[in-house]
């Protein structure tokens, strides 16, 4: 089933998320529908708080960055992963920046710097656990979805200057005049 994206100004989106338990009720079907969800947007990751619960789950996809007869130096086609409780425990490597947007602030991107490598504990949706490192895009996926489960979002990480400037954009999608191709969950909408 696909669900509403929470739009930014939700005060789920500011929650730290909490761990759950591997009898979290409908845990596979909460999965698939955040699949569901995600690929209904075209999103490359969507965190449990998008879909305005407060817990420690997110999703990641990355095939959407490599282009049909692309070269994939870096395994993004086939990386599709689940992260249940997870816990960065090394981020190092030289900062490198990218453009990133979020599902939860449509229309809205900026420039963030982010380590290019993590070290990552987390289970899968079969509750195994596992510690990995990662790079480059991947590293960034990751961190960012992790940042949505510690109630951080990728705005909180752009110059006051760039904040000033989204303000009015900010203030408009929490009140749902903003147009998406996805359902959407506006806080503050009328």
């Amino acid at each position: 089933m696909i669900l509403p994206i929470v739009a930014y100004g939700d005060p789920v989106l500011r929650k730290e998320g909490e761990d759950i338990e591997k009898d979290y009720p409908e845990l596979d079907k909460l999965i698939a529908d955040m699949w569901e969800t995600m690929y209904n947007a075209h999103g490359v990751g969507l965190a449990a708080p998008q879909i305005g619960k407060a817990i420690r789950l997110f999703l990641v996809d990355t095939s959407g960055f490599v282009e049909e007869g692309e070269e994939d130096e870096e395994g993004l086609k086939d990386f599709k992963k689940v992260f249940i409780n997870a816990e960065i425990i090394e981020e190092d490597g030289n900062e490198f920046v990218f453009n990133e947007g979020c599902l939860s602030i449509p229309d809205v991107r900026g420039d963030v710097d982010r380590p290019e490598r993590i070290r990552i504990r987390y289970r899968d949706e079969n509750w195994q656990e596992h510690e990995e490192v990662y790079t480059g895009l991947k590293a960034r996926v990751i961190q960012h979805e992790y940042d949505h489960i510690d109630g951080i979002l990728f705005t909180d990480y752009l110059s006051p200057l760039r904040k000033n400037m989204l303000k009015k954009k900010l203030n408009q999608i929490s009140k749902g005049q903003v147009k998406v191709s996805y359902r959407m969950k506006f806080p503050f909408a009328k």
